[in-house]
Formats: C-alpha cells, structure tokens, sequence
C-alpha cells in the first residue's frame, strides 16, 4: 500500500496529488491513502454550480477569506479551515457495479474505530439541514464527518472529510454560502471532533485515520507537510 503525507502548495497542486494517488492505482493495482489537512477553501460541488446564486454564494466564501474553489463530483458546498483533515483510500475494482456498499461500510467503520480513539463516539446519520447532505456521513454534537466514493474503470476512490475544530466559524461562512444558494442549512448541525470533546490537534486526527486505514508495511512518500 502506498501512503502519501503532507500537502500541495496550493489548492490545485494538492488535488493533483490525489489524482494521481488514484491513477497509480489505476495502473499499478497497488492501493493507496492519503490523510491530510487541505488548504483553505470552500468547496463547490457540481450541483452548486447550476444553482442562480452560485455566483453571490462565492463572492460570500470570499467575504469570508475562503477562496471559492469548484470540484468536478461530490454534494453541495464544503468548508476547510485548514485545519479540516481530508482522507482519501484508492482501491483497485473489477467490476464498477458491485462493491459500492461494502466500501462505503469498511470505510465507515474505519473512520469511527479511530474517532473512537481519539475519545469520540460517533454515530451513523447526520442531523437536519447538513452541510452536503448524504447517506454515508457521522455525527457527534454534529455532523463531523462526511463520505464520498468515486467510482470508474478499474479504480475506485472513497474519500471524505473530517471536522476537527473551527465548527462555530465553518458554520458561519456556509450559513451565508448556503443562504446565496438557496439550501436548508442549520448551523448547529456543524459539528467537530473538539466540540464532541476529542482532540482539537488536527495531527492527532490525521495519525489515528492513517493507522485504522492503512495496511501492514506501507509504502510511505512525504510531501510538503
């Protein structure tokens, strides 16, 4: 398994890293993981694009000093403080209609065995009016974390995001996001590994995430951390 650490200088060059960590999945067949803290931004999604305020919902991110970035798959608006651990696992698939939920479930359990260590006990389920809703998403005191999978010719990747802290200031910026686009949203609903009474060191996270993901004799890389 191969283990990327660290970061990209900037947003692009940080998400051409996990692009490639899935590629050399594609070809090599080899699994990878990447646990990390993105820089700072607000997330849109492709849906978000679409809607008649996405424009007022950017310049809202700006406001907010979050540089409004797009993303090509994924739900509605997120939020990285840059303290926001991401997490990224590409495995090698034969056959892109079965598997889906089986994924989906180790994945899950994965993330609350380490939040469990980490002191928190997280629950399946996310509360009402959540930041990008889905199905496949963890609360405690709030929803801390949400779960993705990406799906294509012999690869998958399930990916997702981790709140560590900051929740009262990640709320702040996606109420006003939220409100340009015209979505449900309670601010109360953001929660974080902190207010949950865990740690608030986002390297505490990143290392339990990593160890409950990552198999025996890793490959390890390191980038800028």
């Amino acid at each position: 398994m191969r283990v990327l650490r660290g970061r990209g200088d900037t947003i692009e060059d940080d998400r051409s890293y996990t692009r490639e960590l899935l590629e050399t999945t594609r070809e090599t067949g080899e699994s990878g993981v990447r646990v990390w803290r993105p820089p700072r931004q607000i997330a849109f999604g492709r849906r978000d694009t679409r809607e008649s305020g996405y424009e007022t919902a950017r310049a809202a991110a700006s406001d907010h000093d979050y540089p409004p970035t797009e993303r090509p798959v994924g739900g509605r608006a997120v939020a990285y403080t840059g303290s926001t651990v991401a997490f990224a696992q590409s495995k090698r698939i034969d056959d892109i209609r079965t598997g889906l939920q089986s994924r989906y479930s180790a994945a899950t359990t994965d993330i609350q065995v380490a939040l469990s260590r980490l002191g928190v006990d997280a629950a399946p389920g996310e509360p009402d009016d959540s930041f990008c809703p889905g199905s496949h998403s963890l609360q405690a005191t709030g929803k801390i974390v949400g779960i993705a999978q990406r799906v294509q010719k012999g690869v998958a990747l399930v990916a997702g995001i981790v709140i560590v802290r900051d929740h009262a200031a990640i709320a702040a910026v996606l109420e006003d996001v939220y409100d340009a686009l015209g979505l449900p949203f309670d601010p109360d609903s953001v929660g974080s590994v902190d207010r949950a009474d865990g740690p608030s060191d986002p390297q505490a996270v990143i290392h339990e995430i990593e160890q409950s993901l990552v198999d025996d004799d890793p490959t390890i890389e390191r980038l800028r951390l």
